[in-house]
């Protein structure tokens, strides 16, 4: 958007189709920029009745958006938590947008943070035959595959550790991540020895940053990359970048108490954030991946 008139021009479109898939009657433009969105540009858009929840991003963008709103509605049809209704998802010439709706945020409570858990525990109760999901998706901007696989030590190692090394590896990570990477994808099997869970349905990206409790109180969850995968790799991320208390693990374990050797795989499964940071926002973070890769090795050699 190169002017405030293109713009103008782009935000009408939009509005116009926001209008015509939803049945809600649009303004022409949002009311205002909602502040957060590190990867595409977020809006509170005015609409008949009240307002809405609006993404804007590049035309090309277009699949990643209807991978979400596809994960949105996943996780709607298990009722374990909330999460924003899917309105319209589409392009414009120039764009595509993914609307939700509105949802107020209040203040996050103990007894919120203990529903969160105990509900986070009701979603991993959903599981499949088999680890992955129907459609390759996104976390942030990188492409996550999601391909079918029985096994979740191959799954995890080829379709979540493997393309993440490689992305820094070629994005200039080469000598600090590659002979140490290419080891630990060769002790993934060693790491989680005798781990046999079940293909749990995932939020994928559970940062503390994606999640809020409604004006009700009522915890929220949104910004899904989603997939079956082990429970444990949603529960470590809570723990990677901390906006989880002690009440949301404690409603978490009373549904489904730690399994075995939990703390030992956190790292394992926090290793794919950090490398998806690295990828997406810089060194700082492939440090941190190079430091958990050795933590890791030291585990096998120990």
């Amino acid at each position: 958007m190169s002017s405030t008139s293109d713009k103008e021009v782009v935000f009408a479109a939009i509005a116009h189709e926001i209008s015509t898939l939803s049945g809600a009657r649009c303004g022409p433009r949002p009311l205002s920029r909602v502040p957060g969105g590190s990867i595409n540009e977020c809006y509170q858009w005015p609409c008949a009745g009240g307002v809405l929840f609006v993404k804007v991003a590049a035309r090309a963008t277009l699949p990643d958006f209807e991978a979400e709103a596809a994960g949105l509605a996943e996780l709607a049809a298990a009722h374990a938590l909330r999460v924003p209704r899917v309105l319209a998802v589409g392009h414009t010439d120039d764009a595509a947008f993914l609307t939700l709706e509105w949802i107020t945020p209040g203040a996050r409570t103990p007894d919120c943070e203990r529903r969160l858990g105990e509900g986070l525990a009701a979603l991993h109760a959903v599981t499949a035959p088999r680890f992955g999901w129907k459609r390759d998706n996104s976390v942030g901007r990188t492409p996550q595959l999601n391909n079918w696989a029985d096994d979740w030590t191959e799954f995890f190692r080829e379709r979540r550790l493997r393309p993440q090394l490689t992305r820094a590896v070629a994005g200039g990570y080469r000598d600090l991540l590659e002979a140490p990477g290419q080891r630990l994808l060769e002790s993934v099997h060693l790491l989680l020895a005798d781990h046999q869970p079940a293909p749990s349905l995932l939020h994928g990206d559970l940062w503390g940053g994606n999640w809020l409790a409604s004006a009700d109180i009522e915890p929220v969850v949104f910004d899904v990359a989603v997939y079956y995968g082990d429970r444990e790799a949603d529960l470590a991320m809570t723990r990677l970048f901390g906006g989880f208390g002690d009440c949301f693990y404690e409603g978490y374990e009373a549904v489904t108490p730690a399994a075995a050797g939990e703390p030992k795989r956190r790292d394992l499964y926090n290793l794919y954030h950090v490398l998806n940071h690295a990828n997406l926002f810089g060194a700082g973070y492939a440090r941190q991946a190079r430091e958990s890769i050795d933590r890791l090795l030291s585990q096998v050699r120990g």
